[in-house]
């Protein structure tokens, strides 16, 4: 069975996809994931995540922007945005504990993303208002 981190992990390929413009992989998220292995509990997991960061994506990347101290949010790399965007909605949106939060994309950014994004993550993530 599937872990969250992989569920996570299929998420941010997701995003990823949809960050690139292509739209319609919402229609086959399930079998995306199913194809994954990321099946029963940990499906629903990654399908109310993905859903979620799309259904509050502008909310998201207003919180990102607010945050940048130089460039935009177009300057950040669509693997590094889909980490973010995932774990922004994370934080704002559920009810997981901020640390955990960004420990997770702290982790998934050494392992997919660039070699300085795990200090962007854990700086950004910080200083992010929980409500």
């Amino acid at each position: 069975m599937a872990t969250r981190t992989q569920a996570r992990e299929s998420v941010i390929g997701l995003l990823y996809a949809y960050d690139l413009g292509n739209e319609g992989i919402v229609k086959f998220v399930d079998e995306i994931l199913e194809d994954k292995k990321i099946r029963n509990k940990q499906k629903d997991f990654a399908l109310g995540l993905f859903n979620g960061v799309v259904e509050n994506i502008e909310k998201i990347d207003e919180q990102i922007i607010s945050l940048l101290t130089q460039g935009g949010i177009n300057d950040i790399g669509s693997v590094e945005k889909s980490i973010l965007r995932l774990a922004v909605y994370e934080i704002l949106f559920t009810s997981l504990d901020k640390p955990v939060v960004i420990n997770e994309a702290i982790e998934l950014s050494k392992k997919l993303a660039s070699d300085g994004a795990p200090k962007f993550m854990n700086g950004l993530l910080d200083n992010i208002e929980v409500k």
